[in-house]
């Protein structure tokens, strides 16, 4: 029987045994340096840009509040600025899952060669790598990424408005949700990350949810490890190559037959060219 099933404990030496598994990328800093540098590189280009983006936001904050509330404009003043303190931080809490996320994919697209270059080196490291070979064209990758993440936006922006209505309700907003933030952030990043090694065995999203399923304590504690990391200043310039190259070992683990597997989840797939699908 799996560790996810057999009770807390079990579930909660997952959890830290997915924490482990980003421990392993970071490690490349030390044994791979300059791999790694290539691979801050576009993390740090994209930041720049969301860094100016999330400036402008903290600026804004205070009349978009007020814009949010206008219901509260003639309560007692007390009250009033306690439901828009309220909206503020559900503003912010909506705004950092999404770039969070978006920041992820654009910054995938953006240094897919150095991303791929981190997968395959951490696949021929381990072992057992599919061929380095690319396959449908540069275009043909783009579309299906594009598509891909297309779909995990919508859902993001879906959970991520249900999360900021939340953020109204006292104590809860400001509790419960941001742990349900990290939750589900973690659990996007995860699939998003671990799309390099999967597409190159052919696998398709829905196999990615599925597969990562099976280990969803293991996978968790991978994506928000990475998730409350990329909310640090810099912390997603340094942590994006790793977390690209703990990724790949996250995937890795899930492709392995074990012992309580669903019976209709996929084993790992031949060699196949990669299709890209970030």
């Amino acid at each position: 029987m799996h560790p996810d099933t057999i009770g807390g404990m079990g579930a909660l030496r997952e959890f830290f045994g997915g924490v482990g598994v980003l421990g392993r990328g970071l490690a490349l800093w030390a044994s791979a340096p300059r791999l790694m540098l290539l691979g801050a590189i576009p993390a740090l280009i994209v930041g720049v840009v969301y860094l100016a983006g999330i400036i402008a936001l903290l600026v804004a904050l205070p009349p978009l509040s007020d814009a949010l509330t206008p219901f509260a404009d003639d309560w007692d003043p007390v009250w009033r600025t306690a439901v828009r303190i309220a909206a503020g931080a559900a503003l912010v809490g909506l705004a950092v899952l999404i770039v969070v996320f978006t920041y992820t994919a654009i910054t995938l697209l953006v240094g897919d060669p150095f991303y791929e270059r981190i997968r395959f080196h951490v696949e021929e490291r381990e072992g057992g790598a599919p061929p380095d070979e690319a396959a449908g064209g540069f275009w043909g990758q783009l579309g299906r990424g594009l598509v891909t993440t297309l779909r995990m936006l919508v859902l993001t922006a879906a959970v991520g408005l249900l999360l900021f209505a939340g953020g109204f309700i006292p104590v809860v907003g400001q509790t419960v949700v941001p742990v349900v933030a990290a939750l589900f952030g973690g659990w996007v990043l995860a699939i998003e990350l671990t799309g390099y090694a999967f597409d190159a065995r052919a696998l398709r999203l829905r196999d990615r949810r599925r597969m990562l399923g099976v280990r969803r304590a293991r996978t968790l504690g991978f994506g928000v490890t990475v998730y409350l990391l990329f909310l640090l200043p810099l912390g997603a310039v340094f942590v994006m190559p790793a977390a690209a190259a703990g990724a790949t070992l996250l995937a890795r683990e899930a492709l392995q037959p074990r012992a309580g597997r669903p019976a209709d989840a996929p084993t790992a797939a031949p060699p196949a060219p990669p299709h890209r699908a970030s």
